[in-house]
């Protein structure tokens, strides 16, 4: 006999967890192994499907999971010794797994068949697909047109997405009568009794229906991936990681479906002087050290063009302005952000001697008037000394 694994590692959890901690992970468990949400492979997950319902029929029972805390598998399993009557040919209500499933999963679109859709042939939203586009800063300020190639599963031409050749017709799968899934019912199982599982038709595939002569294009599939170039409308305004979704754009649908959607994932480069928050600009300004002190008219750039302003005689390093409505354009609206410049003053460097001595000479006839900030700091400096 194969070595169980313990219940609780099965589900993803520590011994002593709550009830509806189990639940939970029971939810989360059978979500990520239903063979309905592997319709590639679905057969590949009906074992671990079965661990994942007989760890949680032992846990979700204060009875079996009291003697499985106790004695472990053998405290729930006849086939360990230890189950007596009390094992799991006293389960009932777990011969059929669908009730379960429709108790945990009826608002998630599982039906009591244990399916995802009552039936194979009915039509399908095709999947959502993604693309990345890197734009610079400007194209996200003042919107661009992109040109996108994509790959999309879309409806094979030569049988018009009925997946058969020429005047070959179709007919409902008699093992499964449509549904694209089977039932089996299996005795003399771990459990002492009989257990209820759903696979995958193996005489249609899962689709329902036996194509006589399926389609050479296609082969029978309906669907072919083909590349296709979009023409994108990036909105100005777009920001850094945002995503724009073109509807009907994604992989066709199955059975006459709608297609998904294209979703675009938008990069913004950065830039060399603006820096964006939300819809405002920043950008810094050097002054030199005359037109600070004396007021100067100085170029700001902004993402219109250069802009002139006028600063004021004795303007300081961290001087903040705004220039209102320069920011960035509300997406789909007329409103901008604002710009915000800050200033800061260059302290020239490598002066000559006679540079020097002219500086020193300057300085000489300054007072404590002309220093503001310098004069306030030594007279609160001067008071905290007296005290």
């Amino acid at each position: 006999m194969a070595e169980k694994r313990d219940y609780y590692e099965v589900l993803g959890l520590q011994k002593g967890a709550t009830d509806d901690e189990i639940k939970k992970a029971y939810r989360k468990k059978a979500r990520e192994y239903h063979p309905d949400m592997h319709p590639d492979n679905p057969d590949a997950y009906v074992e671990k499907m079965q661990e994942v319902n007989e760890a949680y029929e032992v846990l979700s029972n204060p009875e079996k999971k009291s003697r499985y805390d106790q004695f472990g598998h053998a405290g729930v399993d006849p086939s360990y010794g230890g189950g007596g009557a009390g094992g799991f040919g006293g389960m009932g209500g777990f011969a059929d797994m669908t009730d379960i499933f429709e108790n945990l999963f009826g608002g998630f679109g599982f039906t009591s068949g244990g399916s995802s859709r009552s039936n194979a042939n009915a039509p399908r939203r095709g999947s959502d697909i993604q693309e990345a586009v890197s734009i610079s800063f400007m194209e996200a300020c003042e919107g661009v047109k992109k040109e996108l190639r994509i790959n999309r599963m879309s409806t094979c031409e030569a049988c018009k997405g009925t997946g058969a050749d020429g005047s070959s017709t179709t007919e409902v799968c008699p093992d499964c009568k449509g549904r694209g899934t089977i039932r089996t019912t299996s005795q003399n199982s771990i459990f002492g009794g009989m257990v209820t599982s759903t696979k995958t038709c193996p005489h249609c595939s899962g689709k329902g229906k036996i194509i006589k002569n399926p389609c050479q294009k296609c082969r029978g599939v309906g669907r072919l991936r083909v590349q296709k170039t979009v023409s994108v409308d990036i909105p100005a305004g777009i920001d850094d990681r945002q995503t724009i979704r073109l509807s009907g754009q994604g992989d066709c649908g199955v059975n006459g479906g709608p297609s998904g959607d294209l979703l675009i994932n938008v990069t913004v480069k950065s830039h060399s002087i603006f820096k964006r928050e939300g819809f405002d600009i920043h950008c810094d300004i050097p002054v030199t050290y005359m037109e600070a002190v004396l007021g100067a008219e100085i170029t700001v750039p902004t993402i219109d063009g250069d802009v002139k302003y006028n600063i004021s005689e004795g303007t300081q390093t961290g001087t903040v302005f705004r220039l209102k409505g320069k920011g960035v354009k509300k997406i789909n609206r007329t409103e901008r952000g604002n710009q915000y410049v800050t200033i800061y003053v260059e302290v020239p460097k490598n002066l000559t001697k006679k540079q020097k001595d002219l500086l020193r000479e300057f300085e000489a006839s300054l007072s404590d008037k002309n220093y503001t900030k310098r004069q306030s700091f030594f007279e609160k400096l001067k008071k905290r000394f007296e005290k």
